[in-house]
């Protein structure tokens, strides 16, 4: 676990173009990081360029998709060629969907564990060989509250969360020889484009964003866990309480999270008891 003067690191950010990592970018570049952005969109990737080199960032891009072979190899061959190597890579590259399981499409897990899980363990194998050379190097895994404790119509992602947290704590010992920290952030709610882009939204209880917290707080804190090379933090006051509450007593997140369902199924569950009832009066 070692402290980082952030200026001068040379910084991978993948899923760049919006959201937390587009402010991870702009913030990184600030501190005086030489920040590599990788992002599917070319378009979005030299708007980010143009704003961060306004104000003297540093910054070059690659359009990667981290599902894709050739496009990680494109973000080593990138890395090498700008900043001769890498110092830390932040995945932050991430999709989601909100629903019951038994309503989803098997193909829409799939793609999310294609991007949130093995995009990001791939991702980190290809960048591994730069990483070892780099200066004080860390791994950041931007995670979820839900990869802590999961909710109900969140399954799929709150699984392919799960996984980055269980991928994370082993390869944090594994790397220990390397001297290669490994950190996850756990932001809760963020007011960002990520519900607008997620595979599905069929959940009848929306969580309000908009109450969450910026872009720029997600990255501000995460940079600071880079800094002091804290290992594990969870964001939003709310998503605190929320892990800390269930790791001392779980049943009471369980009871809340069955009770709220069932509210939500009201008229389902009062329309079976009646076709029950109609059936054992005809028997």
């Amino acid at each position: 676990m070692a402290r980082r003067n952030l200026n001068g690191l040379r910084v991978l950010v993948t899923g760049a173009s919006q959201g937390i990592g587009r402010a991870l970018v702009l913030e990184a570049a600030k501190r005086g990081c030489k920040v590599l952005a990788a992002a599917r969109s070319q378009p979005l990737l030299d708007e980010l360029a143009a704003e961060a080199r306004k104000a003297n960032g540093t910054v070059q891009t690659v359009v990667a998709d981290v599902t894709k072979p050739e496009d990680r190899a494109a973000m080593v061959a990138a890395a090498t060629q700008h900043f001769g190597g890498m110092d830390v890579l932040i995945n932050n590259a991430g999709i989601g969907a909100t629903g019951h399981f038994m309503d989803s499409e098997p193909e829409v897990l799939r793609q999310i564990f294609e991007t949130n899980f093995f995009g990001l363990t791939e991702t980190t194998r290809a960048l591994l060989p730069l990483l070892k050379q780099g200066t004080t190097p860390a791994i950041v895994n931007i995670s979820s509250v839900v990869g802590k404790r999961a909710l109900p119509a969140r399954s799929l992602y709150s699984a392919s969360k799960f996984a980055v947290m269980g991928f994370s704590e082993a390869i944090r010992a594994e790397l220990a020889k390397d001297k290669i920290d490994v950190i996850v952030v756990s932001p809760g709610l963020t007011q960002t484009n990520f519900s607008k882009n997620m595979l599905e939204q069929k959940a009848k209880m929306q969580l309000d964003h908009l109450r969450g917290m910026t872009s720029e707080e997600v990255a501000v804190a995460t940079l600071k866990a880079v800094e002091r090379g804290s290992l594990d933090v969870t964001l939003t006051l709310k998503g605190k309480m929320l892990v800390l509450v269930n790791r001392f007593a779980p049943w009471i997140v369980d009871f809340f999270s069955k009770k709220k369902v069932r509210e939500l199924f009201a008229d389902e569950i009062t329309e079976r008891k009646k076709k029950q009832l109609e059936a054992a009066a005809a028997k």
